[in-house]
């Protein structure tokens, strides 16, 4: 097999629209390619991928790597596409199996040892992945893909009720779960202690009239960087 599509989103305002990671490996000079409308931190992540499949024993393959970001029109920003992008390499390669890629969305920044770092956007990915279920299968009981995404994130993806979040620390345990024989070497989904409940915070609702402050501090809220 020589070409993997895995499934990821981006962000764009309060929305994360689906994006397709094709990885395909061809013959020629060994490089890697990024195309669909990346910018420089997405173009970046090929140096990270790189470092970090071999930090983790893996094989980069001597080949020429081209990853297309589709669709091709919508900007795609940030370290979020890394962890698709290294498993699309692998599973181009056969190093694991790409068939159970498919139930799966996938997001993560990977540091150059292969641990999988926090990623923005967590909360609008995982309600986006859920509403396309809802849109595009009429029948209850169809299945819903799960989310993969790093440990930091599982709390505020986990927020959209019956989201299938399954945290991870590392690359090496993402591939562990896909090539494991057994449910013990498998991520577990993740489960929220009532102490992860979220706080009860003062509601504007309760607010009576001062429609021009609640708008303002609304758009004061909107501005401020996620962390």
């Amino acid at each position: 097999m020589s070409l993997a599509v895995l499934r990821s989103r981006a962000l764009s305002g309060m929305d994360a629209p689906a994006v397709s990671v094709e990885v395909n490996l061809a013959n020629g000079l060994p490089c890697m390619h990024i195309v669909g409308l990346a910018d420089a931190e997405v173009r970046e992540s090929k140096d990270r991928v790189r470092a970090a499949l071999q930090n983790s024993g893996f094989e980069v393959p001597s080949r020429r790597i081209t990853i297309n970001l589709a669709p091709a029109e919508l900007p795609k920003e940030s370290g979020r596409f890394d962890l698709p992008i290294a498993l699309g390499i692998l599973a181009a390669s056969e190093q694991i199996p790409a068939a159970a890629l498919d139930g799966y969305e996938f997001a993560g920044e990977l540091s150059l040892s292969g641990e999988l770092r926090p990623v923005r956007g967590a909360l609008a990915m995982s309600f986006a992945m859920l509403r396309c279920r809802s849109r595009d299968n009429a029948r209850d009981d169809a299945p819903a893909r799960a989310f993969v995404l790093p440990a930091a994130n599982a709390g505020e993806a986990a927020l959209v009720t019956d989201a299938a979040v399954y945290p991870a620390r590392s690359l090496l345990e993402v591939c562990a779960h896909f090539a494991a024989r057994d449910d013990a070497a498998r991520l577990a989904r993740y489960r929220p202690e009532p102490s992860d409940a979220p706080p009860v915070y003062p509601d504007f609702a309760d607010v009576k009239g001062q429609q021009q402050v609640k708008r303002a501090l609304e758009v004061a809220a909107a501005c401020i960087p996620s962390s």
